[in-house]
């Protein structure tokens, strides 16, 4: 049995759009690169993923991923996250014995203990599995699990958690459903960076991306009144 973790990742130049009023190009490019990084460490221990494939045209990121022990597959003119995780998961094929993990690159808080969360117990039957962890508003999917990898056919974008529901439900699977935090925050918006900067500041975590905001004066400009309250 194999455990692929897929890892979809933008060129840096395109990363984190929405961040733009906030950080400048090369601030955005740094932060994605360092949670892309934070990801790859906590799916590299995990001991229930045994390979990493990350889909990505990036030379930089493709260099930072074979760093950690991952394959990497290029974009090769696909556009869009469906294309590109349909695509992986025809290449993974449709083996019951093998099992797919999509997480982005853009969950800096991921931990290896959500991902034994996720797939304890899972892919050990005969039948189709599907495990779903939704974003903090339930509006996407920032984690699936499927079994075998082909079984789904991805439909990420707006309201996804609800649309791989149905998904599932149409092939007959009753798919887990999983709330964990520290996956369910991605980050996209300046809200989204300021619940970051509020967890990482409480809980000092060893995360590339901490290290990044702190060593970059992005916290120091942004989010200063959480450095002083947390000197106090």
């Amino acid at each position: 049995m194999t455990t692929t973790a897929v890892l979809p990742v933008k060129q840096l130049a395109e990363a984190k759009q929405r961040l733009s009023g906030l950080l400048s190009s090369d601030e955005r490019n740094l932060l994605f690169r360092s949670m892309v990084e934070d990801v790859l460490v906590s799916v590299e221990v995990s001991p229930l993923i045994d390979e990493i494939l990350v889909i990505t045209s990036d030379i930089q990121l493709g260099e930072m991923a074979f760093n950690y022990g991952a394959s990497v597959m290029q974009e090769s003119g696909r556009s869009g996250l469906i294309a590109l995780m349909n695509a992986a998961a025809n290449r993974l094929g449709d083996s019951f014995k093998d099992t797919l993990v999509f997480v982005p690159g853009d969950v800096p808080l991921l931990a290896p203990e959500d991902l034994e969360v996720v797939l304890d117990g899972f892919g050990l039957s005969n039948h189709k599995e599907i495990a779903i962890v939704p974003a903090d508003d339930f509006g996407g999917s920032n984690c699936i699990a499927c079994s075998p990898p082909d079984c789904i056919q991805f439909c990420f974008g707006e309201n996804s958690f609800r649309r791989h529901l149905k998904m599932a439900e149409l092939l007959e699977v009753v798919p887990t459903v999983a709330h964990l935090p520290r996956i369910g925050l991605d980050i996209d918006t300046p809200a989204d960076l300021m619940k970051l900067a509020q967890v990482l500041c409480d809980s000092e975590q060893d995360k590339v991306t901490f290290r990044y905001l702190l060593d970059s004066g992005i916290f120091e400009r942004e989010y200063s009144e959480l450095l002083r309250l947390d000197d106090k």
